[in-house]
């Protein structure tokens, strides 16, 4: 895919991302993510002291495929570099514009104050190396 087909993927209705970090033991760890683009950053928020979110605070690569799972099957996989915020005001933001595409505008603000808190770290992934291919199965 091209640069536009793959971001247009990505962002399509309300696939989810499925983030790979490495826990502390050096083990995978995968977990689905809902997640926006904004330019070259995969924006997502996670609990503190969730798997993800430790893993993150200490190793910030990560991974994250997005796929179609109807034929002819098509996927997107980001190698990304993590920073954490915790600003109240980007995390409520950020939640909400996140709650607005998994949840629709009209419960944005819903789960915008409900994952915008916190204890929660907003996670801006720049992404550094697209792998992305449409229609694997034809």
């Amino acid at each position: 895919m091209t640069d536009s087909e793959w971001r247009a993927f990505v962002s399509a209705g309300t696939r989810t991302g499925k983030a790979a970090v490495t826990r502390a033991d050096g083990s995978p760890h995968v977990t689905p993510i809902w997640f926006v683009l904004d330019g070259d950053d995969l924006v997502f928020n996670t609990a503190v002291t969730s798997v993800k979110g430790r893993a993150l605070a200490r190793d910030p690569r990560l991974s994250v495929c997005v796929d179609d799972q109807m034929p002819p099957f098509s996927f997107a996989l980001l190698t990304c570099e993590a920073s954490l915020g915790e600003d109240p005001a980007d995390l409520r933001r950020w939640a909400t514009v996140i709650g607005g595409r998994y949840m629709g505008a009209d419960r944005a603000e819903e789960y915008g104050a409900r994952n915008g808190v916190p204890g929660e770290y907003l996670v801006r992934a720049r992404i550094t190396k697209v792998i992305a291919e449409r229609d694997i199965a034809d």
